[in-house]
């Protein structure tokens, strides 16, 4: 069984009385522990489609299905549970607050669950430690590089063990030398730690990190 499977998935929006088409009928399977890559040109629907696996966003039509749990006829409640349990999504802008050290953006996640104080510490201590940052702790994101910050985003992502981690654009900020060193921990993070990742990227530089290619254009899906 995939771990993600996507079928005859749709995508509509109103726009005044125009009804607007991002893509239709879409099939999609991302077996588990691979690392699949979604090329398109910008307003191709790959944030849509990456949003919809998330259950940040809902289909026109179809099913979402990740991990045997049907997402697309989640409600609300069962949707954001869902969500805290089993994915790690990292954006493109960090989405660091920064009045809180790397330490804390990554417990961030934890807040919502019953670990107690000294299990959240330990969480955070071993996330930091797996994208290399255990020694900036302490630093705030203003103290941080663009890599660095992406790295405490990353471990914020994997902080709660999530079964699938979702990346959009994560290396679009940042310069060759950040972003090849994000690439190959993204790399290490499904080879050693058999995570399933799934990246949307416009590079296709970064593309070539994945073990597989998907290109999103005028709606439709091809390897």
């Amino acid at each position: 069984m995939p771990l993600v499977e996507l079928r005859h998935l749709s995508k509509h929006f109103q726009r005044d009385s125009q009804v607007i088409a991002v893509f239709d009928d879409i099939d999609l399977d991302v077996p588990e522990g691979s690392f699949t890559a979604l090329m398109g040109p910008s307003g191709s629907g790959k944030s849509t489609l990456l949003n919809l696996v998330a259950g940040l966003d809902r289909p026109t039509s179809g099913t979402v299905v990740v991990a045997g749990a049907e997402v697309s006829a989640m409600g609300p409640g069962a949707l954001a549970d869902w969500r805290a349990r089993h994915v790690g999504f990292v954006f493109q802008s960090y989405n660091l607050l920064p009045v809180l050290t790397a330490a804390q953006n990554v417990e961030l996640p934890l807040l919502l669950t019953r670990l107690s104080k000294a299990e959240r510490r330990e969480h955070v201590a071993t996330a930091l430690g797996v994208v290399g940052l255990a020694d900036r702790a302490a630093h705030f994101p203003r103290q941080l590089s663009g890599g660095q910050e992406q790295r405490v985003a990353i471990a914020r992502a994997l902080v709660s063990d999530p079964t699938v981690v979702l990346l959009d654009e994560p290396t679009g900020q940042l310069d060759a030398h950040s972003a090849a060193e994000i690439l190959e921990l993204l790399q290490r993070l499904n080879r050693e730690f058999h995570k399933t990742i799934l990246m949307v990227t416009h590079d296709p530089h970064a593309a070539q990190a994945a073990g597989t290619v998907l290109h999103l254009d005028k709606g439709v899906l091809t390897a």
